[in-house]
């Protein structure tokens, strides 16, 4: 089996795709986001991070934080993120899916899928791109034509602070990296 390295740095910013396990469509469900929301909160409060763009899919998100100066665990959030939201979900009657022998021998439960994709983001532009994608997101899946109309997304906030433009993307091009979620 290969081992995995993570590029971390100590207040690096990043940007993650996290999807359920077979995709199941579970986290746009009312009780989903808000065990989710519980779960963040609660992490937050222990190991602290700035969450910035963020999306919320039916089986994945995306979400880019900043982590602080001295800190370069990102795993470790994610851990106790999925670790959280698992045990809430599961205690509130959630499915747990069939996971293989191995799985179980490494008490992985079958909800979320046991990695996560993630991307140091470099520099402004770099942010602005994922920035982009991330609120682009529901409409490259399909579910609404327009980024505006996805309730789960920080395109509202952006938009309420100015940082977007409510008719974003407009007429305007738009330069998004190259992700398969």
């Amino acid at each position: 089996m290969s081992t995995y390295v993570r590029w971390r740095a100590c207040g690096a910013t990043y940007f993650f795709t996290v999807v359920t396990y077979r995709r199941q469509r579970i986290l746009s469900s009312g009780l989903c986001r808000g065990l989710l929301r519980r779960a963040f909160v609660s992490v937050r409060k222990r190991l602290p991070f700035e969450i910035g763009p963020c999306v919320l899919l039916p089986d994945h998100l995306h979400c880019i934080w900043t982590l602080p100066a001295d800190d370069d665990d990102f795993p470790e959030r994610w851990r106790q993120i999925k670790g959280r939201f698992t045990h809430d979900y599961l205690a509130q009657g959630g499915r747990d899916w069939d996971v293989t022998e191995q799985q179980r021998s490494q008490q992985r439960r079958g909800v979320w899928q046991p990695r996560y994709w993630e991307h140091r983001i470099r520099d402004e532009i770099e942010y602005d791109r994922y920035r982009d994608y991330i609120h682009l997101n529901p409409v490259k899946h399909g579910y609404v034509d327009r980024p505006e109309s996805w309730p789960w997304s920080s395109f509202h906030r952006h938009v309420r602070l100015g940082w977007l433009d409510p008719n974003w993307p407009g007429s305007s091009a738009i330069d998004l990296p190259n992700i398969d979620d």
